[in-house]
This record gives structure tokens, sequence and C-alpha cells, in this order.
């Protein structure tokens, strides 16, 4: 149905034990993606992003909690879930004695793709990810940033009407970086595609995803636009310089009656953080006027994802440890990544349930 969401997940839980201790990575992860939606799921790692997108790609199994990914449940119908998504992991997808050309090729036989459209849809990719100088290059000679453009178009090889991508551009040069965007988003107008991505640069969540996740100690902490977390967990940061000390400690409490925001001094300036600085930094400008305070300097700055972060956890995205691996390093027992009823998934090796899965598309 148009109106299905294509993904619902409903209390999704995955727990490890870890040299005799359960760990929960992930916990009651339940929402709702529309189609066509473009959503950024953000925080460090070790917070249980790619744990979640393993879950819902259907690598691993949930301990407990369901979901249902493209109308298909991910545990009783994990080769369909797995025929009609891309999932770009975070490590390198392809055969590394493979050429490049070849490897976009295999993939699309892989979907069933007649070898004409093939051909079309792996130098159309090709093109656009700027690949066509080693589209004859085995995996192995390419660096490490083209063989991550090689998984972005690995994963896009059959269109998909919902791609995951894990940290998809980690590697890539600014200008790959903004051309694996462009294609991404040319996809989404041309397809409908979904997206649901994980991300450490902030700065692309914010430019480019229509929904933020935030997510912290396996739970979802924050679900809502960029622009309103923004709003309503940040704020704009206005500074107010005055001449004097003096002057900055009268300014206060004029200040402080124009907001519920706190209202702090340091030496000869006042700042404070609100919602609406653009409206309340020239009305603070007047009413300090009015009482006579002159203002020296004014200056405003808007809040970034990373200060939502900070209002959230107590810590910024770095501070909460980025660089450390996402999940534990180990698991008791072995949980075969990609087990159920149907092909595996990604055209290279897979790691067990505590690793990171070298996973793009559904091998046949």
């Amino acid at each position: 149905m148009a109106n299905e969401p294509i993904i619902e997940a409903q209390g999704l839980t995955k727990r490890y034990t870890v040299k005799k201790k359960t760990v929960e990575a992930v916990t009651d992860l339940t929402f709702q993606v529309a189609r066509g939606e473009l959503v950024a799921f953000l925080g460090p790692n070790g917070a249980g992003k790619s744990t979640s997108l393993r879950m819902l790609t259907t690598l691993i199994p949930p301990t407990s909690g369901t979901a249902r990914v493209v109308g298909r449940d991910i545990l009783r119908q994990s080769a369909d879930v797995r025929a009609r998504i891309g999932y770009v992991g975070q490590l390198t997808s392809g055969s590394f004695s493979q050429r490049v050309r070849d490897e976009l090729l295999s993939q699309g036989a892989f979907y069933g793709m007649p070898s004409t459209a093939a051909r079309l849809r792996a130098d159309e990719l090709i093109e656009s990810l700027d690949l066509a100088p080693f589209a004859t290059r085995s995996v192995q000679q390419l660096s490490g940033g083209q063989k991550r453009r090689l998984d972005i178009a690995l994963g896009l090889m059959h269109a998909p009407p919902l791609i995951f991508l894990d940290e998809p551009s980690t590697g890539l040069d600014p200008q790959s970086r903004a051309n694996l965007w462009q294609h991404i988003l040319d996809l989404r107008r041309q397809h409908g595609t979904t997206v649901f991505l994980t991300t450490h640069y902030l700065e692309e969540a914010d430019r480019y995803a229509e929904r933020v996740m935030v997510m912290d100690r396996g739970r979802v902490i924050a679900d809502d636009t960029a622009t309103h977390l923004k709003a309503d967990l940040a704020g704009d940061v206005l500074t107010l310089g005055f001449a004097s000390e003096d002057d900055a400690q009268r300014a206060v409490p004029v200040v402080q009656g124009l907001t519920d925001r706190e209202v702090r001094r340091d030496a000869a300036s006042v700042t404070l953080t609100a919602p609406d600085g653009d409206r309340l930094l020239p009305e603070t400008v007047r009413a300090l006027d009015a009482a006579g305070l002159r203002v020296e300097r004014a200056t405003g700055v808007p809040p970034t994802l990373d200060d939502v972060f900070l209002t959230l956890t107590g810590r910024t995205l770095r501070e909460a440890g980025e660089g450390e691996p996402d999940g534990p390093s180990t698991s008791s027992g072995t949980e075969t990544a990609g087990s159920g009823d149907g092909p595996s998934t990604g055209s290279g090796t897979e790691a067990t349930s505590a690793g990171t899965e070298n996973t793009t598309g559904v091998r046949r």
C-alpha cells in the first residue's frame, strides 16, 4: 500500500553476553519510517546504531521485538526483505580479485537484472561515482576512498526502494562526498527511494536529512527534524557586549525579562541560549537601548546538531566516544550474520553478529 510505512520497528532489543555479563546493545527500538523519507540515525560509535541496522536488514536476529521492512517481517520473511533493500555496511564489500565493472555486473546478476539493464546501470553508477578511471582495476588495487565508492555503487545497483547506509561517506574526500550525496538525492527524486543512514558527519544530517533520530546507550533519545531539534533542545547562542562590567550587570534583568532562558554575565558580556535568536536579538538590543544601556557588539550563533547531542547527554558526539567500536567486540556463542530463510546478504565475507559485516545487497 502506498501509505504503508516502509519500516515499522516495535520493541527491537539486542543483548549479547560478553565475559559472562549481559550487554544490551539496543533497547526497545520503536519507530516508523514513511516511504521516501531520508532519515539520519545519529549517535557515538557504541550507541547501537549499527546493531539496529543489522537487525533491520536481517543480518542478526533481535533478542526480542519485531519489525517489518518493505512490508515483510524481518524474521519470517528475511529473504523477501533482502531482495527489496540495499545495505552498505562499514567495511569494503567487493571481492578483491574481481574487477570493478565485473563486480557491479555480478551484483546485477544476483538480483536477476537482465544483462543489458545491468550494463547500463553499472555504467551510470561508474560515471556518477567517478569510478571510470578504475573500472577495469581489481578491487584490491583501489584506494580506501575508491573502495568506498564501489560499496555505494553495489548497494545502489538494483535501485532499491529502501537503502540502509552505515556511515557511507567515511573515507571520502569532500568532492567525492558531494558527488555521493548528489547521487543519493537524485535516486530519491527519480525513484522515491527511502534512505536510512548513520553518519558522524553531522553537517550531512543537518543539510540533507528530513528527520534526525539520536541514539545513545542503546536507546533513541530524540526524533524530529534537525530544525526543530536545534530550536527546542539547543537554540541560538546570543552574546551582547557592553562598555563595562557594570553595564553588563545592569543589562541582565532587562534581558531576563524578555526570555525564560537563563541569562549569564561574563565580565562585560551577557550570554543566553534561546530558540528564537533571530527575533530575540534585535528585540533585546532595542529594550536595552530604551533602558539607557548601549550595546557595543552583538552576535548570534546558530546551533548545531552536536549542540543538540550536548544538551541531551551532557557531552558532545566526539566526547561520547567517536571512534570506538559499535557494539561488543565479542559475544558468547556464534550468531551467523545473515541467518534466516534466504540467501546471504553481501558481496564479501560476513562476520558474526558481534563484528562488522562486509555487506552490500543480496547475493542469490
